[in-house]
């Protein structure tokens, strides 16, 4: 594993600080430790929340409150140090925090706008798919078929623009749940076969597990 070059830029002003009697070196050794921070707080939160999903699945859900902790305290870095497109994400996850792991979509609601906003203002096309999607859950969840369906598809429009498969299947799961209720199953079962081929063609496991499931809980040939 190589160094973080942030890491030594820090050293290195340190350095210029202490020997070199530079008083505004500290400033930037600060950013430099700050945007390191938020990388490795968004990462570990990720892998707790990866943890959460593996407990769930086994039958024993086990939340960590640290993983609340993690998103918010990267999105405070990013704020601070002006990483609008690391902002958007981190306010992603904390949005995922609360719809996933409490079941409270309705705290996760402005988390979730405010990952669309600046992800859209960053030019962050998978944030924003991520957002759309799981706005798209909490619509599904009210009963509003037709916005969550337009949620689910716009998601999907930019995950295949930036050629993020499993996602698109897993997109095209919930599509297939929304045009079964609506009674559309030819659709559906068209939804489901595309997610199923995507799913295999890129080694998504998960992703055609949660597909056979669906096919069961739907009754879908």
């Amino acid at each position: 594993m190589t160094r973080d070059e942030r890491i030594g830029t820090a050293e290195l002003l340190y350095e210029r600080a202490v020997f070199g009697g530079d008083d505004n070196a500290l400033e930037g050794a600060d950013a430099a430790l700050d945007a390191v921070e938020a990388d490795l707080c968004m990462t570990r939160g990720r892998v707790v929340h990866a943890r959460f999903l593996d407990s769930r699945r086994r039958g024993r859900p086990a939340a960590d409150p640290r993983e609340l902790e993690l998103f918010e305290r990267a999105a405070r870095l990013y704020r601070r140090s002006g990483d609008t497109r690391g902002e958007g994400e981190a306010a992603f996850w904390v949005g995922t925090f609360h719809q996933v792991v409490r079941d409270d979509t309705e705290t996760a609601l402005p988390s979730f706008r405010l990952a669309l906003d600046l992800a859209t203002r960053s030019g962050d096309r998978l944030t924003m798919s991520y957002a759309l999607r799981h706005l798209g859950f909490a619509e599904h969840m009210a009963g509003d078929l037709d916005e969550a369906r337009r949620l689910f598809e716009e998601s999907t429009r930019l995950r295949r623009e930036v050629d993020f498969l499993p996602g698109v299947a897993a997109n095209l799961i919930g599509l297939a749940y929304v045009a079964a209720q609506q009674q559309r199953r030819d659709e559906a079962a068209r939804f489901l076969k595309e997610a199923e081929e995507l799913s295999a063609r890129t080694a998504s496991h998960g992703v055609l597990l949660w597909a056979a499931e669906a096919r069961e809980e739907l009754e879908l040939p």
